[in-house]
């Protein structure tokens, strides 16, 4: 792969004597067919006067006919299919509807109020299921229990499902499977001829203290303009054709939320931590741009909007990179078509939030499944915030990508999964840079993904630790 085509070749390594000429091989980056599809994530009113039952109500109109299909298909096409009004004690039948997980350590702010300072404030939770938690289903006009052959853990509020049982007489639902949309339609992605790269990173983590951090970040700007190695280095460089920075580009510890609480006066003349952060992420994405096309995501910590779909970041703010159009500021979530493949992903904040809400530990697991679900966040707005939508839910899935990634990962993992009618979807999550040093490289020739990494000396390094590239 691209460690293959980057391994030294006879004469080219940095110990041989200088050739005689002056000038040095030449490598011409491959340009490739680029078109972004994120219009769909692009949020022109932006009014929060609605309610939020209507992305909820248009979500389950959107996804119950490909599930009253799939239903069919699972358990046969004379399944009786029925609204929750229409149910019978004792009968056989499938529901399609949204799931609401009630969840006792989840927090409210209204049971915050209700309260007041009579309970003691509770231990932060890297999970809030209990054995308590209850699934409810429910439809446009009722809702109702679910017990039986169903995982309560791995399910999460705001899922659309299909579930087979019958009502018992206690009004519970008893149920004996379940199913999901599973992946959208996919259009064949055409068979390339060469080896060609996509570099994934995330979390680049700007205006923290980390310097060995920096160190690895101007390692890989090094590495993808060709001012890295030797020329096996640089010609196996010059086939990463596109770089996509996925989200938190700028550190957590930019965000000082106790500035805001102190007095006018004595913050007159403080500067933000992130101004200093956006100014060296300019001067980074010039050295990129100059040499490679770059699309950019923002993410949890980046300035723009909290709810999703978050808004690209405003070009002003990059006054030295924005003048080259290899510059693209895109939306979270971000969908494009390079050279053929569909890549889709977000910067991690659906399945850090799932993550939260679900047994689900691996963020690869949490990407599968939001595959299968057909939904991209379907714990938005319940505990995700978003956009209000009204007449269509942006977020479902209406055709399977060929790349489909998570950022801001602990850990790097990728997968190749197929779908019921010959899908194939490389599902990667690329592991926060700042913290790990390691990007990802995805073939699109193959749909291969490896792990490159940049390490850099740090402090907690023995004296005789090296610097070190490797793939």
């Amino acid at each position: 792969m691209f460690s293959d085509m980057s391994a030294q070749k006879d004469g080219s390594s940095l110990l041989c004597r200088p050739s005689e000429d002056q000038g040095g091989p030449v490598f011409e980056r491959m340009s490739l067919a680029y078109s972004p599809c994120s219009e769909r994530y692009t949020v022109g009113e932006r009014s929060f006067s609605r309610q939020y039952a209507h992305i909820y109500a248009a979500r389950l109109m959107q996804m119950r006919p490909l599930l009253s299909e799939r239903a069919q298909q699972k358990w046969g096409s004379d399944v009786l299919i029925r609204k929750l009004c229409d149910l019978q004690t004792g009968e056989q039948c499938c529901i399609v509807g949204t799931l609401f997980k009630r969840m006792e350590l989840q927090p409210s702010i209204l049971k915050e109020i209700s309260e007041e300072h009579n309970l003691l404030p509770q231990p932060a939770r890297a999970k809030l299921i209990s054995e308590t938690d209850e699934l409810i289903l429910e439809d446009e006009l009722q809702r109702i229990k679910l017990e039986g052959k169903i995982d309560r853990d791995i399910c999460v509020t705001g899922s659309v499902i299909a579930i087979y049982g019958a009502e018992k007489n206690d009004g519970k639902f008893t149920v004996e499977d379940f199913c999901m949309a599973d992946l959208p339609p996919q259009t064949p992605r055409p068979a390339l001829s060469s080896d060609r790269f996509v570099l994934l990173v995330s979390g680049l983590g700007l205006g923290s203290s980390h310097a060995d951090s920096m160190l690895g970040l101007q390692l890989l700007v090094d590495m993808v303009t060709g001012q890295l190695g030797d020329q096996g280095e640089q010609s196996g460089a010059a086939t990463i054709s596109r770089v996509l920075l996925a989200g938190n580009l700028l550190s957590q510890s930019t965000q000082d939320s106790d500035a805001a609480k102190k007095p006018k006066y004595l913050t007159k003349k403080t500067q933000a931590g992130s101004v200093e952060a956006i100014r060296l992420l300019d001067e980074l994405l010039l050295q990129l741009a100059a040499s490679v096309p770059v699309d950019v995501m923002p993410g949890q910590y980046d300035p723009t909007n909290y709810t999703l779909p978050q808004q690209p970041l405003h070009r002003c703010m990059f006054p030295l990179s924005s003048v080259y159009p290899t510059l693209q500021l895109v939306s979270n979530p971000h969908q494009s078509i390079i050279d053929g493949v569909r890549f889709l992903g977000t910067s991690g904040q659906n399945v850090c939030d799932i993550q939260k809400y679900s047994s689900m530990d691996r963020h690869l697991e949490i990407l599968e499944n939001t595959l299968r679900l057909r939904h991209l966040a379907p714990t938005a707005p319940d505990t995700l915030g978003c956009f209000p939508f009204y007449q269509k839910d942006p977020f479902i899935l209406e055709e399977c990508p060929n790349v489909y990634f998570s950022g801001n990962a602990p850990t790097f993992e990728s997968k190749l999964i197929k779908g019921p009618d010959g899908q194939e979807v490389l599902l990667v999550t690329i592991p926060d840079f700042s913290s790990t040093q390691t990007a990802c490289l995805v073939n699109l020739r193959t749909l291969a993904c490896e792990p490159v990494s940049f390490s850099a000396f740090s402090a907690d390094d023995d004296e005789e630790s090296d610097m070190n590239v490797s793939h």
